[in-house]
């Protein structure tokens, strides 16, 4: 059963190894070429600014190759291995219940525990793997091996307490959408709370983010947060098993109602359907992206001004592609980039809920009616598409709110990043008629895959969706570039539909 478990998730745990190892190696070995803009003054203006410590963290021992790839890339790499353990928790545990395939594993000697730690165990080495890569590309691209090996282990630290999260939700919530919803709930708290944190200290302390930043390392390697950090994931671990004894197969803790009238709202057509199933997801992303704006938004003026002030700062961010960054327009083009990455990936998870549908034969009745695969799929990809544009546009009010930008330039430059996220759209139709088993992967790279290219590979710039996409409001829309990319994604889809015509239904 651990072989299984192990099986099921390595494909994923090596994808996010690399991408970890490579990103930190990638940074670190470039560190001469890219920390040579800045002098002392900057370098001290840049640790002393607020605003850029709640954002990126405390950027500490910048003068140092190690120091400076973890405030660049820390944050974001010990979320990507935090959001693959989580997601992966609860594909093992509620989603294998939900598919009706633990039934058959718990009719021998396993128990719902036993599972439940098998699950726990899997993922954790995937974790674990992953810091051993974050420090291996540390130190492969030039940084001190001590402070390497703290950064691996608080990332996976972090990972491992959001294993223990996935699989606790497992365990509470009674559907797979519900637990990965739970779980991605807590890792939006626990980010916000180490930006809050840098603010107030207390709050540091409480969330896994912040004690991994606390190790500061490269700057003092400190052990006793990580301890800390090892509990906390020790504690969620525990936590999880214990609701996992005695639980009932395919109930969570928190169960439906099981008397309730009837709910037929938008059942009557294909079309009212989809919308009924994107209505939550769509809310959920729109929180949690809008939000993310508004604080954004909130700092817009300390931060235009720290760089208005220090222009080799600026001119460095503009080398990673964030341009303007000193005019407020410029800043909130950079922002709304940013958030095309969340707007992409919510599109190729909508599609990858399809799949998973399809895996667990709840399509099979859907098709049995009178109803084309082209339609099924044709249906949630324009449900989704305009999905997108609604969370794009209250993301637009939500910046406009907290930055005082003018309410038509926030949304302009908010939904002039839809083609990057519809090509991801269209990358995940494309993946469910011809490789069904990694459309969220897939679905992410234009969007995930093209920003990180763009800002770490500057050669490879011109071959990501972000070359090509304005700088709005700062610049004028680029309306053939725009335009060329939903043309892209509409051919993508077309291939797709066309695919998932011919082949045959998954049905594991």
């Amino acid at each position: 059963m651990t072989a299984l478990a192990l099986r099921l998730s390595y494909r994923g745990a090596l994808v996010v190894a690399v991408a970890a190892g490579g990103m930190s190696a990638l940074v670190a070995a470039t560190y001469r070429t890219t920390i040579g803009a800045l002098d002392g003054s900057s370098l001290r203006a840049l640790a002393e600014n607020p605003a850029i410590r709640v954002l990126f963290g405390p950027p500490l021992a910048l003068d140092d190759p190690g120091g400076f790839t973890v405030w660049r890339t820390g944050t974001a790499v010990a979320v990507l291995v935090s959001a693959w353990a989580m997601l992966t928790a609860t594909r093992l545990t509620r989603g294998e219940e939900d598919a009706g395939r633990a039934e058959q594993l718990l009719a021998g000697r396993l128990t719902p525990t036993g599972l439940a730690v098998r699950a726990l165990a899997a993922v954790s080495a995937g974790v674990v793997v992953a810091g051993v890569a974050v420090s291996a590309g540390l130190v492969a691209g030039g940084a001190g091996a001590a402070g390497a090996v703290v950064h691996g282990a608080g990332v996976a630290g972090t990972g491992l307490v959001f294993a223990g999260v996935g699989v606790l939700a497992g365990q509470v919530m009674p559907s797979r959408g519900g637990a990965s919803g739970f779980a991605a709930a807590v890792l939006g708290v626990a980010l916000l709370a180490r930006m809050l944190g840098e603010r107030t200290e207390p709050l540091g302390w409480v969330t896994p983010f912040g004690l991994a930043g606390r190790s500061v390392p490269f700057a003092g390697n400190r052990m006793g947060p990580l301890l800390v950090l090892a509990a906390l994931a020790v504690g969620f671990a525990c936590v999880a098993l214990l609701a996992a004894r005695g639980r009932d197969l395919g109930q969570g803790r928190v169960r439906h109602r099981v008397r309730r009238r009837p709910r037929f709202a938008l059942l009557g057509s294909v079309g009212g359907f989809a919308v009924r199933r994107a209505i939550g997801p769509t809310l959920g992303w729109t929180v949690g992206v809008a939000g993310f704006l508004l604080f954004v938004g909130s700092l817009v003026g300390e931060i235009v001004r720290f760089l208005d002030e220090n222009r080799r700062l600026a001119d460095l961010a503009a080398g990673a592609g964030f341009t303007a960054l000193g005019t407020p327009e410029g800043f909130a083009a950079a922002m709304f980039g940013v958030v095309s990455i969340p707007a992409g990936v919510f599109a190729a998870s909508r599609i990858a809920a399809l799949t998973a549908d399809e895996a667990a034969r709840r399509t099979t009745p859907l098709l049995a009616l009178p109803v084309s695969r082209a339609r099924h799929l044709g249906t949630e990809v324009a449900v989704t598409a305009a999905a997108l544009l609604v969370l794009l546009a209250v993301a637009g009010v939500a910046y406009a709110a907290g930055s005082g930008l003018r309410l038509g330039a926030a949304l302009a430059g908010t939904l002039t990043t839809a083609p990057v996220a519809l090509l991801s759209l269209g990358a995940a139709a494309l993946a469910h008629g011809w490789l069904p088993r990694a459309v969220l992967a897939v679905g992410a790279l234009p969007a995930a895959g093209g920003f990180l290219l763009h800002a770490a590979v500057p050669p490879l710039a011109p071959l990501t969706p972000y070359a090509h996409l304005a700088p709005v409001p700062a610049a004028p829309p680029n309306w053939p570039a725009a335009l060329t990319m939903v043309a892209i994604a509409a051919a993508l889809t077309h291939l797709g539909i066309q695919a998932y015509r011919r082949r045959d239904l998954r049905t594991r």
